[in-house]
């Protein structure tokens, strides 16, 4: 087994870069801090830093040491914190879900919080393949998606159902839209614009939609933070489909229209968690915040 404090020593030394901070943060001496690195290289049998001067640069066997040791220090603290007795208002909750999910349930999460200070909300934007690969991963505690999840190794309950819109420049018609209109607007992608797109050409109920294709547009522009995305839409450089909630949560909502198609697409959302013998109460505090913010 490496030496937990040779480890310790070695992660700080990654994360701060230099050696001096890294005695300052440990209460150590420089010295003390290159022994514990030379010590940890002689029991791992490999270079874990390439020295340059005052400065380095991690090897590839250092990199896995890194990892190796973050994990460790992850197990660790959720050990810790699953031998803490449960409660409905202490500890923290991983959620996974979309961009503008994150968007709309983080403030409320937030709210909670400040009436329970030792209840922490940790919200990651991600597509749904993250989100699963999260959940099962236990990155996640908690994941909300569009589609049942056929795992057996989750469980999932409905929530709610989520607008899905066409958003244009609000200085480009929207009447007899057309499909040469949208290649010559282009679109603004982003991590979840093909699922989106295809799944509201396929709902909406408009013959000239259904067989418009995600790589038949050109791509006039690309963003991952879902309250950027309708930015460059905004400024007439795209269109580009999203839920609903991104354009409430977006700021300068005059400068875009919502295509009214004959049929209103909507995503089913799911919450999913792992299978687990119990549920932590913590879970439930959170689980029924989300209910009650999506309900509204």
């Amino acid at each position: 087994m490496l030496n937990p404090l040779w480890l310790k020593t070695f992660v700080t030394l990654i994360e701060t870069g230099h050696f001096t901070r890294t005695a300052e943060k440990l209460f150590m001496t420089q010295p003390g801090v290159s022994q514990h690195i030379k010590k940890l290289e002689a029991e791992c049998g490999y270079p874990l830093i390439e020295r340059n001067n005052k400065s380095f640069d991690i090897t590839t066997q250092g990199q896995a040491v890194y990892d190796y040791a973050r994990e460790m220090q992850l197990r660790e603290t959720q050990l810790l914190t699953n031998l803490e007795p449960d409660s409905p208002y202490k500890g923290t909750v991983k959620i996974a879900c979309s961009g503008s999910l994150a968007l709309l349930l983080y403030p409320d999460l937030l709210e909670l919080q400040c009436q329970h200070p030792a209840l922490i909300s940790h919200v990651e934007a991600a597509p749904k393949r993250k989100v699963l690969a999260d959940v099962l991963s236990g990155e996640a505690d908690i994941g909300i998606v569009t589609s049942i999840p056929t795992d057996k190794r989750l469980v999932s309950q409905q929530l709610s159902v989520e607008p899905l819109c066409l958003m244009l420049p609000a200085s480009h018609p929207s009447d007899n839209l057309s499909i040469d209109q949208l290649q010559q607007l282009g679109m603004i992608n982003h991590p979840d614009a093909e699922n989106c797109l295809a799944l509201y050409c396929e709902n909406c109920h408009e013959e000239w939609l259904q067989d418009l294709r995600f790589d038949q547009i050109p791509i006039t522009g690309y963003v991952n933070q879902l309250s950027q995305i309708l930015l460059p839409v905004s400024k007439g450089l795209g269109f580009t489909v999203l839920p609903q909630g991104a354009l409430e949560n977006f700021p300068e909502k005059e400068k875009i229209v919502v295509y009214q198609a004959k049929q209103e697409v909507a995503e089913t959302l799911y919450l999913i968690t792992k299978q687990r013998a119990r549920r932590p109460l913590r879970f439930t505090t959170i689980i029924n915040q989300i209910e009650n913010i999506l309900s509204r």
